[in-house]
């Protein structure tokens, strides 16, 4: 069996009395998009810089790529790419310039013109860097960390200020480098994001993490209770609704709301009831909770504690 990408065991990290990090466990496999959230000062920066070699643990086992970060030389490093939050471009050089000048960087880079087209940015080879928009420009920061062709890639909160036409285009980029068999360790706040591209998330707080799995099934949300909500059809009282979901149901003027393990039979009751008084069921709705619900809960758990 491969060993895994990444491997951290009882990692922690003390600013003096302050413990940043208090001893997690992590492992990503090859091949899949992990992403990691957490709020501010939960400990993500830290972590991902310990993993990139770029600051030392207090203590615990750390491994990515086969090799302990704070002793990785040079060819380790060529196998890893960075795209930070924030990037700042030389504004008079164009994209096939600046790739050409970090190409030169490593022993065995991608070919230039073959780089700008993983990510789409032909059109705008020989346009200076000043010209370009905010998601072409976050274009050539991939483009920069995947020209010295490494097996995995760190993307710190990769669509920060982003339009949500930009977004998609920036996701849609990601999703793209898990077909050309890259690792990617993904940081983010935005949870529609994780839920979009990881295959697997963790969430940290406090600095250790208190929940990880799949983006559907992290928290229990597979299995956790489906709220159904409507408003009752016009001429309808509380008292019409079925007995069953009637007893069961939370009643604020007009707005129904009714939690079922399984929402089939409430749903079958109620489409039943409507459509015997020729109604329908104004605003209905069948939700699970979101991941985002999920974090926010486990988050404040943790605060709480």
């Amino acid at each position: 069996m491969p060993e895994a990408v990444i491997t951290i065991r009882g990692l922690r990290k003390a600013y003096g009395e302050l413990e940043a990090i208090r001893g997690i466990d992590l492992t990503v496999e090859a091949g899949e998009v992990f992403a990691f959230l957490g709020p501010n000062g939960a400990g993500k920066t830290t972590t991902v810089e310990i993993m990139e070699g770029y600051r030392p643990r207090s203590s615990g086992e750390v491994r990515v790529l086969g090799a302990d970060p704070s002793e990785a030389d040079r060819s380790w490093r060529e196998q890893v790419g960075l795209v930070l939050q924030e990037s700042r471009l030389v504004g008079e050089l164009t994209p096939r310039e600046v790739l050409a000048q970090y190409a030169g960087y490593y022993s065995k880079p991608r070919d230039v013109d073959e780089t700008i087209g993983l990510v789409g940015l032909e059109e705008k080879a020989d346009t200076r860097t000043a010209r370009l928009s905010g998601g072409q420009r976050r274009r050539l920061d991939v483009a920069l960390a995947l020209v010295g062709d490494p097996q995995l890639l760190f993307l710190d909160e990769p669509t920060t200020g982003f339009d949500p036409s930009a977004r998609r285009q920036a996701w849609e980029l990601i999703a793209g480098l898990r077909e050309l068999g890259k690792t990617v360790f993904l940081t983010t706040h935005y949870m529609e994001e994780a839920q979009a591209l990881a295959d697997r998330v963790a969430i940290i707080s406090r600095g250790r993490i208190v929940a990880s799995g799949s983006p559907d099934k992290i928290g229990g949300r597979r299995t956790a209770m489906v709220e159904i909500s409507f408003h009752l059809p016009e001429g309808a009282s509380a008292g019409d609704l079925p007995s069953p979901i009637r007893a069961d149901a939370r009643i604020e003027g007009d707005q129904v709301r009714l939690a079922a393990e399984d929402p089939v039979p409430a749903l079958r009751e109620l489409t039943g009831w409507a459509t015997a008084r020729g109604s329908g069921l104004p605003g209905l709705e069948v939700r699970r909770p979101s991941l985002e619900d999920v974090y926010l809960d486990l988050v404040d758990e943790e605060v709480a504690e």
